[in-house]
């Protein structure tokens, strides 16, 4: 199979009557999908939209976009998702980095975030009869080898970074990570994250390659955790994929419904670190039939999953910070130091992955795209491979599962001393009241200091602050103990879920050293 397009005409071909996608009261069969997909490929080509072309996509949580969405790759062209709800700086950057020159949305919305300038495709306004696939001959199918999208991701220099996604990038995750599971055609998947988030991706085509249903989560839904239970519910999800930081609050609102049994068979997670106390506290209520819970360690540039760690009962139990497990059947992992050598079994490194799903690099970004993928001599014979260097620090267990320990770039220094964030953060996510914690460093002026974001279960006091740092001065030395604390509701997220360090650093901006600060202006709940 070559393509994504070979993959949806296979499921067509096999259960054309079988319930493809379900959104807001719409339901679109297999068949359903297919024609409606045609269509808006006959008015892309009619528009003028060629095969290769980068093409906008307005993303709402609806099945009009999916349909676009198939429609951009059954014309070999490759989607370029912009998600009306970011910042419209952000939107227009994207859109000129890419070099768009059609976008796919409705008018209102394209002038609402300044990108009226650009060739619109507006799927409801009235347009000239298309020329069919038919009428147009032979026309260039994707291979694996085509860009099927191109995800725009943060960048350190404060630009975002579009990175090239191929049809044989989705196929080759699709064929190593689907056999690790049980799904069938009987699921039914939430597609909870925004289309501009890849985690979206496997969403889709994770049911759509086992001919279950996807299953739109609406956006009101996606904010509120007890909307989400009551979905879950109605709906009948059994395949949910949330990063941890959001899935804390769907624990914590089904234990506030009183533990409902949920019809979820797969609780997948992704994009950060799983918290193990809030799989357990879940899996505590859930009752015997509970979920299986997967944890999936992936980045962009390995085209979404890495790894697999079904998080049993043992390795609940076994108090690892971030359990990511065995490598998928098609990743290559090799731990290597600064300057690229092999590391021994039990010796903390930098991640390199290798494989089919590793993606082309960064779109006009040839300088970014050398410094972070590089040919290593790895792997039998020292053979080279090309590689992607993660940044992430792991290290290889004696069972060869993987550890994962840390960011490179989340160690900072204060007054000379290396400090490693997560490790406080650990520390104080062992206190009873904690929920969730975020540290950072501010400038404040008597200098670079140490801050703690944190969600308590309780009303915040100066007697919970005084706890936080006994805890902390037990298990940590003096320079390590946060000089201020901020209660917040919720911490500060990126658009595609994860924390924001940038965003909680900010919340202390104004704030004196050595002082609490009893505010949450600027915390999204």
């Amino acid at each position: 199979m070559e393509s994504l397009v070979e993959l949806l005409r296979s499921r067509v071909s096999e259960t054309p009557d079988a319930t493809a996608v379900l959104s807001d009261g719409v339901q679109l069969s297999y068949a359903d999908l297919d024609r409606a997909a045609d269509l808006a490929a006959d008015r892309l080509a009619t528009a003028g939209v060629r095969p290769g072309d980068l093409t906008g996509l307005l993303v709402e949580r609806d099945a009009e976009t999916v349909i676009w969405l198939l429609a951009i790759l059954k014309l070999g062209a490759a989607y370029v998702p912009l998600d009306p709800g970011y910042p419209q700086d952000r939107i227009q950057f994207i859109a000129e980095d890419s070099r768009l020159s059609f976008i796919v949305g409705a008018r209102a919305t394209a002038e609402r975030v300044g990108l009226s300038g650009h060739h619109l495709i507006d799927p409801a306004a009235p347009t000239a009869d298309p020329v069919s696939m038919a009428d147009r001959g032979n026309e260039p199918v994707p291979t694996a080898d085509s860009a099927a999208y191109v995800i725009y991701t943060s960048g350190s220099t404060g630009k975002p970074k579009g990175c090239v996604i191929t049809h044989g990038n989705v196929l080759a995750l699709l064929e190593g990570a689907l056999p690790q599971f049980a799904f069938t055609a009987d699921d039914r998947w939430a597609i909870f994250h925004s289309f501009c988030f890849d985690f979206s991706v496997w969403e889709l085509w994770g049911a759509l390659a086992t001919g279950a249903t996807a299953v739109i989560v609406p956006s009101r839904t996606v904010l509120l955790s007890d909307d989400l239970i009551d979905f879950l519910q109605e709906q009948q999800i059994t395949v949910l994929n949330q990063v941890p930081s959001v899935f804390r609050y769907t624990a914590q609102a089904h234990a506030e419904s009183d533990h409902p049994q949920l019809p979820l068979r797969y609780v997948v997670f992704g994009g950060e670190s799983v918290n193990l106390n809030d799989v357990r506290d879940f899996l505590d209520g859930a009752g015997p039939t509970g979920p299986e819970m997967v944890n999936m360690y992936g980045i962009t540039e390995n085209t979404i999953h890495s790894t697999f760690k079904a998080l049993d009962a043992e390795t609940l139990e076994s108090g690892s910070a971030s359990p990511i497990g065995h490598p998928l059947p098609h990743v290559g992992v090799h731990i290597l130091t600064a300057e690229r050598q092999p590391l021994p079994e039990g010796t903390p490194g930098e991640l390199w992955l290798s494989g089919a799903s590793l993606t082309t690099g960064y779109l006009h970004r040839d300088d970014l795209t050398k410094e972070r993928f590089a040919e290593l001599p790895v792997g039998p014979g020292s053979g080279m491979v090309r590689c992607y260097r993660t940044g992430d620090i792991v290290r290889r267990l004696p069972d060869g599962e993987l550890d994962y320990v840390g960011r490179d770039d989340d160690q900072v220094k204060i007054r000379g001393f290396r400090i490693e964030l997560r490790e406080i953060e650990t520390v104080l996510g062992s206190h009873p009241d904690v929920l969730d914690v975020a540290v950072c460093v501010v400038d404040t002026a008597l200098g670079p200091a140490l801050a703690a974001c944190i969600v308590s279960t309780d009303s915040y006091s100066e007697a919970l602050t005084q706890s936080f740092k006994e805890l902390l001065t037990t298990s940590l030395p003096a320079y390590m103990v946060p000089h201020m604390y901020l209660p917040v509701g919720r911490l500060p997220l990126t658009p595609s879920g994860k924390l924001d360090r940038a965003a909680v650093a900010g919340l202390f901006s104004h704030q004196p050293a050595g002082q609490s600060v009893p505010s949450t202006q600027g915390v999204r709940r």
